[in-house]
């Protein structure tokens, strides 16, 4: 499992047989130092060599585990954050976990922040629309807690745009049906996106447990590339979508 990267047809001896190599020979392979494969060694972050008297012979698996370092090394890791993935592998620990795959995965993909309003700044803003019936949908839909001196919004962007709606003339309780139907859309967008991804991006993740640490390095930065294209593309599509209803909605109260 702690490979990390496949080995080639010049690594292994005519017949199939796999390759030794004096430690000369492996660092060739490898592309590095003497040095640094002894200085690996000492950090015990390659495997010791099998030894025959005072020759020490190193294997594929050596070979593979100098690659593995490269690439890591390659992608920003520290040597002692390599050293504890290898550990991690070897000692049946999940190499997900501290390659920061799952954290990149379930960190919030919003950047929204909470604001707090007390009951008199509710009460300016929402009149006599700031009714149990209301506050009650509000909680319902997961936006706000309520607390003795006031509400608690998860989202200082849309709580801004529900004064401003209120202020414009919508009626609170309109506000609020179309929040959650909104919302159904929201998730709905929110599936087609995920599916596409899953299916076509991280299908890897079915076997998460098993990753070598540079496919799970691989994959975390891959989810960091993607997760902005969530926001992009739904951003996008709601954009041309109010084009194409706007337009339409004019034509039909001008009559045309």
């Amino acid at each position: 499992m702690l490979t990390g990267v496949a080995e080639t047809e010049q690594d292994r001896e005519p017949g199939g047989r796999p390759r030794a190599y004096r430690v000369a020979e492996l660092a060739e392979a490898a592309g590095v130092s003497v040095r640094t494969v002894r200085f690996y060694r000492e950090r015990r972050l390659l495997q010791p060599p099998r030894k025959e008297g005072r020759i020490a012979w190193y294997g594929d698996e050596h070979l593979a585990r100098l690659r593995l370092i490269a690439e890591l090394l390659d992608r920003g890791h520290a040597l002692g954050g390599i050293a504890e993935l290898i550990g991690a592998g070897e000692d049946g620990r999940d190499v997900a976990e501290l390659i920061g795959l799952r954290a990149a995965l379930v960190a919030p993909w919003s950047d929204e922040t909470p604001v707090h309003l007390g009951w008199d700044e509710l009460r300016a803003a929402f009149g006599d629309q700031l009714t149990e019936a209301n506050t009650a949908e509000s909680v319902a839909q997961g936006y706000i807690t309520v607390d003795p001196d006031g509400i608690t919004h998860v989202s200082r962007r849309l709580m801004d745009a529900t004064v401003a709606l209120v202020g414009e003339g919508v009626p609170l309780a309109a506000v609020l049906d179309v929040s959650r139907r909104a919302s159904e859309y929201a998730d709905a967008m929110a599936d087609v996106f995920v599916a596409l991804v899953r299916d076509h991006v991280f299908g890897a993740l079915a076997r998460v447990r098993d990753l070598a640490p540079a496919e799970a390095a691989r994959l975390t930065e891959q989810v960091e590339r993607v997760r902005p294209l969530a926001r992009a593309v739904n951003e996008a599509q709601f954009a041309l979508a109010m084009d194409r209803r706007v337009r339409a909605e004019y034509d039909r109260l001008t009559g045309r």
